[in-house]
């Protein structure tokens, strides 16, 4: 890990900082930036995501896939975490948190607001952040691509039917264009793009160690992107919620608490499960990461469609973003200090994705 690498939440803290206050001096120019998307999904953060999801895809080796069924722990994990746990757990402290004990310190009337952000932000894991996640931890590529992959087919099917039930809402509407526009820009596209890169790096090389050390010296090279991507990214999305944040601080911390909560409560739960379980490191640790982070894109749009660009409901899966990027970090740092705690089995390989 490079110096510039190990002092990474410095530097998110700094452009935190810095996206706050530049969104707050130019709104007009962010004003013009988030303009830039279709059906809720911003052009510019696909493109700075592309730069972060980008050298994993390279790493995932097609030709291993067919052998991830044999190791399903991590797939049962991811699966129970994120469809029969973490609704749930959302909605139960929206309810605890904006109906008794915030009750004095918000308006009555926007507390289902409050309660149904959190839902929809619980109801939605994350597609692509969770590759780089993933490649901080030095995760597992090809299983962490299936883990996304097989999470995004059963939210098509899962996501409207769990949000319907939490709200007591029965004609959701979900914004397919969003949800298939998402995982086409974060997913589909890079992965195309690093399969492309991968082939002609091992067709050169030649195939075996020489092709291997040929893709890890390509991503070796090629990582520093994936950081200033992610820096880039942060700057944008604070700079886009600037006002929103200096405007209301209270109302912000305290939708970040049950935001927290549950974010740590989620990844505990889920990093337990794979330790007791005894997951190989580069495995558990994108399986409780994946669990713990949020798919924002589809929160926001549903939020907006459901209740308004100015509803409660917006504003917390917009405080779900802002939350997202340090909470995270802080758990990958936590992560690579605990990586002894778990089997470092095959699958550790520099073969099969370490970088």
């Amino acid at each position: 890990m490079s110096n510039f690498e190990r002092y990474l939440s410095l530097w998110v803290a700094l452009c935190i900082v810095a996206g706050v206050g530049l969104g707050s001096l130019l709104p007009g120019l962010f004003g013009v930036l988030a303009g830039l998307e279709y059906g809720s999904v911003n052009f510019l953060v696909a493109i700075l995501i592309w730069f972060m999801v980008y050298p994993m895809m390279v790493a995932v080796d097609f030709s291993s896939l067919k052998r991830v069924h044999e190791r399903p722990k991590g797939l049962i994990i991811t699966l129970a975490v994120n469809w029969l746990i973490k609704p749930f757990t959302m909605a139960a402290l929206g309810v605890l948190f904006f109906e008794y004990l915030f009750a004095g310190l918000i308006d009555p009337a926007n507390s289902g607001q409050y309660i149904a952000g959190l839902i929809l932000l619980g109801a939605a894991p994350c597609t692509a952040m969770v590759f780089v996640w993933s490649q901080l931890t030095r995760g597992d590529p090809n299983y962490t691509l299936v883990q996304v992959s097989l999470n995004d087919v059963i939210m098509v099917f899962a996501f409207a039917p769990i949000v319907a039930l939490l709200l007591g809402v029965t004609d959701l509407s979900v914004p397919w264009e969003t949800l298939l526009l998402s995982v086409l820009l974060y997913v589909v596209i890079p992965l195309i793009a690093g399969a492309l890169t991968r082939r002609k790096l091992t067709q050169r090389a030649g195939d075996g160690p020489q092709g291997e050390a040929e893709v890890a010296r390509f991503t070796g090279r090629v990582k520093p992107l994936s950081v200033l991507g992610l820096l880039a990214t942060v700057v944008l999305l604070f700079g886009f919620q600037g006002p929103v944040i200096l405007d209301q601080p209270l109302l912000i911390a305290l939708i970040a608490v049950p935001l927290l909560i549950q974010s740590y409560g989620i990844f505990a739960l889920a990093y337990t499960a794979a330790w007791l379980w005894r997951v190989p490191f580069n495995v558990a640790a994108p399986c409780a990461l994946i669990g713990t982070s949020n798919f924002f894109e589809l929160a926001v749009a549903v939020a907006i469609g459901l209740f308004g660009l100015n509803s409660g409901a917006a504003l917390v899966t917009v405080v779900g973003v802002l939350v997202e990027v340090p909470v995270m970090l802080s758990l990958v740092a936590f992560a690579n200090r605990t990586r002894n705690w778990f089997p470092q089995g095959e699958t550790d390989e520099p073969s099969q994705g370490k970088q």
